[in-house]
């Protein structure tokens, strides 16, 4: 556990001594305020007072703003050869991953922090209700586990970090709006439907997005999570041996 929290301060220190954090939480509020002004209505005469519109645009946001976030984690030490001195150093491989995960979870988690202004803003002038707005927050936080997951999985299969990020937000936007956008299509069924309805991650989030908790999408993203991890440190392992 000691070693799984200095790998988790050695990546936050990491994050906040390059652009890479500020730049991506500048244009992650950004673009949420966007969708805030733009896409509700909730300072209208009888408008509903819920970030529930905006929030369900965020996994979109999220397929692009998190691998970049996490790009740099493995792809970085293999370039600089930085990788060397954590392979000789008294660290397993899974304390390896699981500390620059739970690092770059908290960058996330700082992410979606930055948009509890908008929630109190509603707070100021309506009448929220607080069980969807944490509903949903919670929502978020399952998908940014998986999501940081699957990005620093892709990171650990290559140098190149630009190659990391774009194969990472390819894969998300294949799991979360592609699939989505196949499923309701109505030219689409049988099992072809049903199995894209059990990867959508986007269909999965609608029901955290209408302040339900569903016991198979917390299996989903949980066991998303943990099976990535588990795919990074098998790759992070075959690197030792070559």
């Amino acid at each position: 556990m000691r070693n799984i929290m200095a790998m988790t301060q050695r990546e936050l220190a990491a994050f906040f001594y390059s652009p890479i954090a500020y730049v991506v939480l500048f244009a992650f509020t950004f673009m949420v305020g966007l969708l805030f002004a733009y896409l509700t209505e909730n300072f209208s005469e009888g408008a509903e007072a819920s970030l529930r519109l905006t929030f369900n645009w965020l996994p979109l946001l999220l397929c692009v703003t998190v691998p970049v976030l996490t790009m740099r984690l493995f792809s970085e030490e293999y370039r600089s050869g930085t990788i060397e001195t954590l392979m000789t150093a008294p660290i397993s491989d899974a304390e390896v991953v699981v500390g620059k995960f739970l690092g770059t979870l908290l960058v996330y988690v700082g992410m979606l922090g930055a948009t509890l202004f908008y929630a109190i803003l509603l707070a100021v002038y309506g009448d929220p209700d607080y069980g969807m707005l944490l509903c949903n927050y919670f929502g978020l936080l399952l998908i940014g586990a998986m999501f940081v997951a699957i990005g620093l999985f892709f990171s650990s299969c290559t140098r190149n970090q630009i190659i990391a990020a774009l194969l990472g937000a390819f894969f998300l936007l294949i799991v979360t709006i592609l699939a989505w956008i196949i499923v309701s299509s109505t030219d689409v069924s049988g099992v072809t439907r049903t199995v894209l309805q059990r990867i959508s991650v986007m269909d999965r989030y609608q029901l955290f997005n209408r302040g339900l908790v569903d016991l198979d999408n917390l299996v989903f993203f949980c066991g998303g999570t943990a099976f990535f991890l588990f795919l990074a440190v098998k790759v992070v392992e075959s690197k030792r041996w070559r």
